[in-house]
Formats: structure tokens, C-alpha cells, sequence
């Protein structure tokens, strides 16, 4: 991604993207809590949590990678 951005726009993407990280964090965390209660269900229910957390976890690293090429660009303007 070769484009420019201004100071200001990388600011208010970083915003967004740290808020999308911490709702994802409280999402995927609530997800494994859940799994690790015991609640009564079946296997297929509890492996679909499962793949739910695993898939907003992998997000969460995008968002991370994203993060932090943002505070790069913001650190070189």
C-alpha cells in the first residue's frame, strides 16, 4: 500500500482499528469463556464457538499487522 495518507486520516484509522481490535478481543474471550463453562450442548455446538473464536483471533492478528503499520506511518510523517 503505496499510498499517502494524511496524518490526520492514518490517526483516525488507528482509532477505528484499535476500537475493532478491543470489541474483538471481548468477543473472541467471551466465546472461549463460554466454551470452558461447561454449559450443557452438544459437540457441534461447542466446535462451532470454537471456530468462531479461532476465526475472530486470526482477525485480531490482521488487525494487529494493521495497527501496526499504521503507528509506522504515523512514527515516519
Amino acid at each position: 500500500m503505496a499510498e499517502e495518507m494524511s496524518e490526520a486520516t492514518i490517526i483516525e484509522e488507528l482509532r477505528e482499528v484499535e476500537d475493532d481490535l478491543a470489541s474483538l478481543r471481548r468477543s473472541a474471550a467471551q466465546l472461549r469463556s463460554s466454551i470452558g463453562e461447561g454449559e450443557p450442548g452438544d459437540a457441534a455446538d461447542r466446535a462451532a464457538a470454537l471456530t468462531a473464536a479461532e476465526e475472530q483471533e486470526d482477525f485480531i492478528e490482521q488487525l494487529e499487522a494493521r495497527e501496526a503499520e499504521l503507528r509506522r506511518r504515523l512514527a515516519s510523517q
